[in-house]
């Protein structure tokens, strides 16, 4: 059984109830280790003076706020632990908020609250049940870590969730970020209500059963394969599909593809066009055509040759 990150009371006005808080979720991302390449010789991070080449150890260490100009302000870690947020050991409700009101912008990690004697289980149940019933997250803030947090605490399946929360000095707005956003066209009102269609069709329950991390899945199996001596081989790209410059069309074709079950209609041959016709297509039409009509070595192919060559399919 996993030990506890932090132990405490969660308070809720006179209502106090000790709690241990647990991590909701494992990480699963595969770590490797640094190596030079051709040899067996780690590679490895050390702490070194940047003008004398010296290794530092950790209590030699300051802080340095960088003023600019290559000006630094120094800071003692005694000096910071001074003015740290006071180790606290309780969850204090501040208030409760509608759940759907809290943007998932705000969401950052996800712990579980559990009571830390059997002897509190009857207030844990009776804040539980309450906040099932009102479908309410009570607003909180808590120190974890030496680290100040902002906090959501909400019912889940017969226990309580805490989901740590970023400040709003944290969240950078999209035009913070990209610089100005591009003018969004007005779309039609045909493709909007096919694009509608298309989100009708493609709804569905969530079942997050159903998603996997199809990447790490591969990294272990590259790994296992490279343990056992064995060749590697790496699938080939699929051929990009033709670009749809309808919008509407492309809608379209998605709905119907949708509503099919996700099979794709057969595709008609193409006609071969006689000899006077190939004049009349683009270079990348005649591509196109060659590789329907497998013709090697096409993309090398002048226009002349393109027609040659389809002339003698």
């Amino acid at each position: 059984m996993a030990r506890p990150v932090w132990s405490g009371a969660l308070s809720l006005g006179l209502v106090t109830v000790p709690v241990e808080l647990y991590p909701a979720v494992a990480d699963h991302t595969i770590h490797f280790h640094q190596f030079e390449r051709g040899t067996s010789d780690r590679i490895r991070n050390r702490r070194v003076n940047e003008r004398t080449g010296d290794e530092v150890t950790q209590d030699e260490i300051v802080k340095g706020y960088d003023l600019g100009g290559g000006d630094h302000v120094l800071v003692e870690p005694d000096e910071l632990d001074e003015i740290a947020p006071e180790r606290s050991r309780r969850i204090d409700i501040e208030q409760f908020v509608e759940l759907d009101e809290i943007d998932p912008w705000f969401f950052d990690k996800t712990y579980w609250l559990k009571p830390a004697k059997e002897d509190f289980a009857k207030a844990y149940g009776l804040l539980l049940r309450a906040m099932d019933r009102s479908e309410k997250a009570g607003v909180a803030k808590f120190v974890l870590r030496g680290k100040e947090y902002l906090a959501a605490v909400r019912a889940g399946e017969d226990v309580m969730v805490l989901n740590t929360l970023h400040f709003v000095a944290d969240l950078r707005k999209p035009k913070d970020v990209m610089g100005k956003l591009p003018e969004l066209p007005k779309p039609r009102p045909k493709e909007l209500d096919m694009a509608l269609a298309l989100v009708d069709e493609m709804t569905a329950p969530w079942k997050p059963e159903d998603y996997r991390d199809e990447y790490s899945k591969r990294v272990e199996e590259l790994i296992k394969a490279k343990e056992a001596g064995k060749e590697i081989a790496h699938e080939e790209e699929p051929e990009p599909s033709a670009d749809v410059v309808d919008l509407f069309e492309a809608l379209s074709r998605s709905v119907k593809n949708r509503k099919s079950g996700g099979k794709q209609p057969k595709k008609k041959a193409a006609k071969k066009p006689g000899p006077s016709g190939l004049s009349e297509l683009s270079k990348a039409d005649l591509e196109k055509l060659a590789r329907e009509q497998g013709v090697k070595g096409r993309s090398k192919m002048t226009r002349a040759e393109l027609e040659k060559a389809l002339k003698a399919s």
